[in-house]
């Protein structure tokens, strides 16, 4: 099995030897890439898009330029797949593509394992973080384009529970299926939004919502998929994490 794996950078890192990943330098238009990463902005492409569209601007360059893998997937430069114990050095932790193999038997796809959020559902949570907005112009963009979407999303919506940063393997027709209708909601949903007013941080609008609508299609597709442990290659900051999770929860105006 052919496996391509996208590493999501925008910067310049230590990446790993195993072929079967893809350093991709994003929202590379203008700039100059660190040594060894592909170029998002060579081909087809939205790199400049990026500010908004965060790594999806590689996933669509993967999509629409990287052709003849079997199963294709999405991580980023210190966050990965892993396999075996939390003792071991993480760089050993990286999921190799032989483990990616044996993941994807029997399965279309290979999820990060849900973040869960407890004290509040996930609309709730993207409400305090972001803008409401924003949800309401994909529900309109679902409602018009994707009725049957809509069950999910709803569930989603309510759930307290999900898959996030974008990660996932996916055998090839399960990938391009899920890049053609992702891309299609959101460029109809950038058409109906004003985020000229967003921070930097907002303006990651889209790559915010497509976490959200992983789940949608997932569950509107009934796409057969297991979980992965991730590593991240980075120290945590859990308290301060926590403490801007309850900041947003309970100041936000």
């Amino acid at each position: 099995m052919k496996i391509r794996v996208m590493v999501a950078a925008h910067k310049p890192y230590r990446m790993m030897k195993d072929p079967m990943y893809l350093p991709l330098f994003v929202g590379a238009a203008g700039k100059e890439e660190p040594a060894g990463f592909q170029r998002d902005d060579q081909g087809e492409h939205i790199s400049e898009k990026n500010p908004s569209f965060c790594e999806l601007t590689g996933l669509y360059w993967l999509w629409k330029n990287e052709t003849g893998a079997d199963a294709y997937g999405l991580c980023h430069y210190r966050r990965y797949f892993a396999k075996g114990f939390f003792w071991q050095k993480k760089d050993r932790r990286i999921l190799t593509k032989q483990q990616a193999e044996k993941l994807l038997e029997g399965w279309d796809a290979v999820l990060p394992k849900k973040r869960h959020y407890v004290i509040e559902t996930r609309q709730q949570q993207y409400i305090h973080a972001h803008h409401e907005e924003d949800l309401k112009a994909v529900e309109m963009v679902l409602e018009e384009k994707y009725p049957a979407c809509l069950p999910a999303w709803n569930r989603m919506l309510q759930s307290r529970s999900g898959h996030i940063f974008n990660m996932f393997l996916m055998k090839k027709d399960v990938f391009e299926a899920y890049c053609q209708w992702l891309f299609d909601v959101l460029f109809e949903t950038e058409k109906r939004l004003d985020i000229s007013t967003y921070s930097v941080s907002d303006r990651r609008v889209f790559g915010y919502l497509a976490e959200r609508l992983m789940d949608v299609y997932l569950d509107t597709r009934k796409v057969k998929y297991r979980e992965c442990a991730v590593v991240n290659l980075e120290k945590q900051h859990w308290l301060q994490k926590g403490f801007r999770f309850l900041k947003r929860k309970f100041c936000k105006s």
